[in-house]
């Protein structure tokens, strides 16, 4: 392996500081080398300009929108980080993203997808990620001590942007996931790998989506993310304030701000997880 250069070492040792993702770390990082690359030389001797070149020629590649928005924050992170350039990075400008409403399966749609999934750990994976909003990231590294079935709630660790949160766990999905136990009986992570002491490749999720979503016979483009996307809106439709649901995905978006309620209002009343009046909200369709 050839040796790092001075400059990519103080990048990676910039984003470890900031306790960045593995991921994220290994997208920047290749998003400045192809931007060093188009250009030929070291990207500590390209400018602002340079930066614009570069985003009207990804952009004449049809590139999407959230793959063009990675590399402008990767190219913000090293100018006003790595290089130290502070009034840089806010002249890099992010892609305006066209706002679609989300992909959202119905009920009986989720029944069909989750049991069209062949696996029992993939399906118990997906059934979680579904009646509890998580990320496939954030299924993936659940551990058996994360689900306190006392209290009905699942801890995720280190969930996007690093933070930890707690999130519903609703009687129906902790039967589900005690009968999952007794049948694999997992000793550290709750869904592992094939090496016991790692957890399940987020791949392997993802390919199981795909499968069950062929099998199944769904016309729709259904991903992990899509039963995120479907978790909110089975909550809103079961009349769960949308702050609550704002607060179990970690996502803003689930909550607009308006005049008369800013984002300080964004909270969890203490009564509504001493009721666990969440968990009430949302029935498996097949329980």
């Amino acid at each position: 392996m050839a040796d790092l250069s001075p400059l990519r070492r103080r990048m990676i040792e910039d984003m470890t500081v900031r306790n960045l993702s593995p991921a994220t770390q290994r997208s920047y990082i290749s998003a400045v080398s192809k931007f060093s690359r188009y250009f030929g030389k070291s990207p500590d001797r390209l400018e602002l300009e340079h930066v614009r070149a570069f985003q009207v020629h990804l952009v004449s590649t049809d590139i999407s929108w959230p793959a063009l928005n990675q590399i402008v924050g990767a190219l913000r992170f090293f100018y006003g980080v790595t290089l130290g350039e502070a009034r840089i990075p806010e002249r890099i400008p992010y892609a305006r993203e066209p706002r679609k409403l989300p992909v959202v399966l119905s009920a009986d749609e989720v029944v069909q997808f989750l049991e069209a999934v062949s696996s029992l750990k993939s399906r118990a994976a997906l059934t979680t990620a579904y009646a509890a909003g998580l990320r496939a990231s954030e299924v993936a590294g659940l551990r058996i001590e994360d689900i306190d079935s006392a209290r009905g709630v699942i801890q995720v660790r280190h969930g996007k942007g690093a933070k930890d949160r707690n999130v519903m766990l609703s009687p129906q999905l902790l039967g589900i996931l005690r009968t999952y136990w007794r049948l694999a009986r997992p000793r550290l992570y709750l869904f592992p790998g094939r090496d016991e002491d790692h957890p399940i490749d987020q791949t392997v999720l993802h390919a199981a989506c795909r499968s069950a979503v062929k099998a199944a016979g769904l016309t729709k483009r259904v991903t992990l993310h899509t039963l995120r996307h479907s978790f909110a809106t089975h909550l809103l439709e079961n009349g769960t304030d949308i702050r609550i649901i704002q607060v179990l995905l970690e996502a803003a978006t689930y909550c607009p701000s308006t005049a008369d309620r800013g984002a300080d209002l964004l909270s969890v009343p203490s009564a509504v997880w001493r009721d666990r009046a969440h968990c009430q909200a949302i029935f498996l369709p097949w329980s």
